[in-house]
């Protein structure tokens, strides 16, 4: 067997275990998945200004398509109201043929996010934000069921106790089938069978009753196209790639697996390409779904293509049936999702971790449920996680005076970067502040790192300093990577240094 073959028999064996390790868990999950996408999509696409079938045909598309080129099996992509409520503005003055041609130019983008691994950027994304991202969404998920509560009968708030007792119920007699499934089904059934006055699947939108057709969009190509679409693609491809990513890591960790973040980013750009020219929107990961599918049992791919092939399957062939399919059953479904998203132990957490960690998360959720920007949320969160991080960072070091006969010496130990140059400065002040100030000094950087411009230029100019106020100054210690930056951006034309290399 060559070395080639060799490789190829474990890739082809993951692939199968990721296609067909869990099946019937996989089909039943994804059938749950399908009917809660269905108001989800119709919601969105009335929120972007186009006909349901917009939104809907993007789930179909998106889930298909991510199934096979995604790097997270078992996560839900679909049409989300991150990306729609960026293209308001697009389809309200060129239309809906704009937001096609835009959604193409979005996967595109995402094509070339992947391939400059821009993934990696979510490693500065610390916990504290990701626990506040998931808390915001399970509030967000929980607040757009209201409008499904309010100024409506009381037959709803009871289907609606009865779904939920149906939910968390039923797992206790048998887990075999998903209990939001059987929660669906039966509160279906009982609507039917005693026609009770609730609002249905039907209500919210129309649903298409076709295939969708493959078409170009109807735009001209012309530069002044891509100057419209533009601004709206790297807005949609960034807040696409933001969720998606930050979806993939917290479904990660609710099934203990590891996932492709790259091969996600591309598999999201090639997702939203097929979908536009499909008549689909842009769309992303969804949390709320993805969540529904991992609690049903759901694992691997064969789920999140079930869930749009299923979802195609009831708009072109059950449409009559899936209108009749109550809301309230729907609503239970997503508190359901809400209260198993929002990370209960993060109350507790508030008082037994740093108070640095507990604030960013706080303004991570606080900025998401005031904007309903979850791009912004993260930003913020971690805008604030890297202004707390410098700060403890730029205290971890320390300077020693020592004084000898002739000389003196000081030892400066830890990290030294642009947010801590100003204590660096003072820490190594002038040398004639002291009583027994010496005409020889010694700066032992032996046990520092120099990260940056910024610390060069705090060391030249500590130097330069104590040269002017007459002492000889020496530097020592300085490791090859600090020495190459005092090499190349070190004044010493303007001090005069003399720069003596010690071994570190």
């Amino acid at each position: 067997m060559t070395a080639a073959t060799a490789g190829a028999a474990p890739a082809r064996s993951k692939t199968m275990q990721e296609w067909f390790g869990n099946i019937r868990a996989d089909i039943l999950a994804g059938i749950v998945v399908s009917l809660a996408l269905i108001p989800e999509a119709i919601g969105f696409s009335l929120i972007a200004g186009v006909d349901p079938s917009v939104g809907l045909y993007a789930s179909v598309a998106i889930a298909m398509v991510i199934a096979l080129v995604g790097g997270r099996p078992g996560m839900i992509s679909a049409a989300t109201a991150a990306v729609a409520v960026v293209v308001i503005p697009l389809v309200k003055d060129y239309g809906v043929e704009y937001l096609f041609a835009a959604t193409i130019l979005m996967g595109i983008i995402q094509g070339i996010a992947a391939l400059l691994r821009l993934d990696l950027l979510m490693q500065f994304v610390s916990r504290s934000v990701i626990t506040g991202f998931v808390n915001a969404l399970a509030i967000l998920i929980f607040m757009a069921q209201i409008p499904q509560l309010t100024n409506v009968g009381w037959e709803t708030y009871v289907m609606v106790a009865a779904g939920l007792a149906i939910i968390y119920g039923f797992p206790r007699i048998t887990k075999i089938v998903p209990s939001p499934l059987v929660a669906i089904i039966v509160l279906t059934a009982a609507v039917v069978f005693w026609n009770i006055p609730v609002n249905n699947v039907a209500g919210e939108g129309k649903l298409p009753d076709g295939l969708p057709v493959f078409a170009i969009p109807n735009v001209p190509f012309t530069w002044e196209t891509l100057q419209i679409i533009l601004p709206y693609s790297l807005t949609m491809a960034a807040v696409g790639l933001l969720e998606s990513l930050l979806t993939a890591q917290i479904v990660d960790d609710m099934t203990h697996t590891d996932s492709n973040k790259q091969r996600e980013s591309g598999g999201q750009g090639i997702a939203n390409i097929v979908a536009a020219f499909f008549g689909g929107m842009g769309g992303c990961a969804m949390i709320g779904q993805s969540v529904i599918n991992v609690a049903s049992g759901g694992r691997g791919r064969l789920s999140t293509f079930t869930a749009g092939a299923f979802l195609l399957f009831l708009l072109t062939v059950l449409g009559p049936y899936v209108g009749s399919v109550p809301m309230p059953a729907l609503v239970a479904v997503m508190i359901m999702v809400s209260i198993g998203t929002f990370s209960w132990n993060s109350i507790a957490n508030l008082r037994r971790h740093p108070p640095t960690s507990s604030i960013v998360m706080v303004a991570t959720v606080v900025v998401v449920v005031w904007t309903h920007d979850l791009a912004l949320g993260v930003l913020v969160g971690v805008l604030l996680s890297g202004i707390f991080f410098a700060g403890k960072v730029r205290t971890m070091f320390n300077v020693e005076r020592t004084r000898r006969e002739h000389s003196s010496v000081y030892r400066v130990t830890g990290q030294i970067f642009f947010a801590s140059v100003d204590r660096l400065l003072r820490e190594l002040g002038p040398e004639s502040q002291y009583d027994d100030a010496a005409h020889h000094v010694v700066i032992d950087v032996s046990g520092a790192h120099f990260w940056d411009i910024s610390a060069i230029e705090a060391l030249d100019k500590v130097v330069d300093r104590m040269r002017r106020n007459g002492r000889h100054t020496r530097i020592v210690g300085l490791n090859k990577a600090s020495a190459d930056l005092f090499d190349r951006f070190a004044l010493e034309d303007r001090t005069g240094l003399e720069t003596g290399l010690a071994p570190h």
